[in-house]
């Protein structure tokens, strides 16, 4: 069912938290928690909003996320 959904969409080289949060069925704000934790590859780019960045995640991330899943639990050091 995912992938019939992934295939009606146009695939994009980037997606947005938002984007990439209804794609795999999850909520945006655990999307972000994902990129800060470094459980999913996400990169921080300037998003038009003045001076804050936004995160957005890879077409080749959301292909991994889908075959894989997360990444795994970075510990803390110390």
């Amino acid at each position: 069912m995912l992938a019939a959904l992934i295939e009606r969409q146009t695939i994009r080289d980037w997606y947005s938290t938002d984007e990439f949060a209804r794609l795999v069925g999850k909520a945006e704000f655990t999307v972000r928690e994902w990129c800060r934790l470094v459980r999913i590859h996400a990169e921080k780019r300037q998003s038009g909003r003045g001076v804050h960045s936004a995160w957005v995640i890879s077409h080749a991330e959301l292909q991994r996320y889908q075959k894989s899943g997360l990444l795994p639990q970075h510990k803390p050091i110390g």
